[in-house]
């Protein structure tokens, strides 16, 4: 079983990845679900971080700063700055945002690490359906610092079409300049299916008529 099969039957596992019927939130009717709202364990979150930082690390990708966007972000960028120092001895600081501006106390928006001019930020997020929260992201960071945005990390790629005919990933990396790395896709996920298994079916069936280029 080779690694991304062994992150398929961790998200099957942990009641992350489902397959039925299901309606995402763009409308459309799709046969597997990801709801990475069911890592609830410190167990979940340890792995999780742990495969993170090995797709960091594999990138060859340089970075000042981790930025996790609210909420789902936060826990997965501070699981993978710890897990970078902790399995690879890489110490970055990490850091995330509030969804409404602080007007007491440290004041600000976010929280954490504080961006400063020449800075070179990754993002760290866990599924991308439509972009919104990654182009706010973007805007937030530029607002704040002169920074550089260089990569977005996912956990699963659903290689659906964004707003045009690429996909929402590739339509970032076009509009951005990002670099896009998802740590298994959804032909990875059919893949790890038994070859008679009628859920390839339904699957392949999704991805002729939503995938994008």
């Amino acid at each position: 079983m080779n690694s991304k099969d062994n992150f398929i039957s961790f998200m099957t596992d942990a009641g992350v990845l489902t397959f039925g019927d299901f309606t995402t939130k763009s409308g459309r009717k799709t046969p597997y679900f990801v709801n990475t709202g069911n890592y609830k364990t410190g167990m979940h979150i340890s792995i999780l971080g742990d495969y993170y930082a090995d797709l960091v690390v594999a990138s060859g990708e340089k970075c000042n700063a981790i930025y996790g966007p609210a909420y789902k972000g936060i826990t997965l960028a501070a699981a993978t700055a710890s897990s970078l120092y902790r399995n690879h001895g890489i110490n970055i600081p990490y850091f995330f945002n509030r969804k409404e501006v602080k007007d007491h106390g440290e004041g600000g928006s976010l929280i954490g690490y504080k961006p400063k001019d020449g800075d070179n930020i990754v993002i760290i997020e866990d599924v991308v359906t439509a972009g919104t929260a990654v182009r706010e992201s973007l805007q937030l960071l530029k607002a704040v610092a002169n920074v550089t945005v260089s990569a977005l990390f996912v956990s699963v790629d659903r290689m659906e079409r964004g707003t045009g005919e690429r996909t929402t990933l590739n339509e970032l990396k076009y509009e951005y300049g990002i670099n896009v790395y998802p740590i298994i896709n959804a032909r990875d996920i059919i893949a790890s299916l038994p070859m008679d298994d009628e859920r390839i079916a339904k699957m392949e069936e999704y991805l002729t008529e939503y995938a994008g280029i």
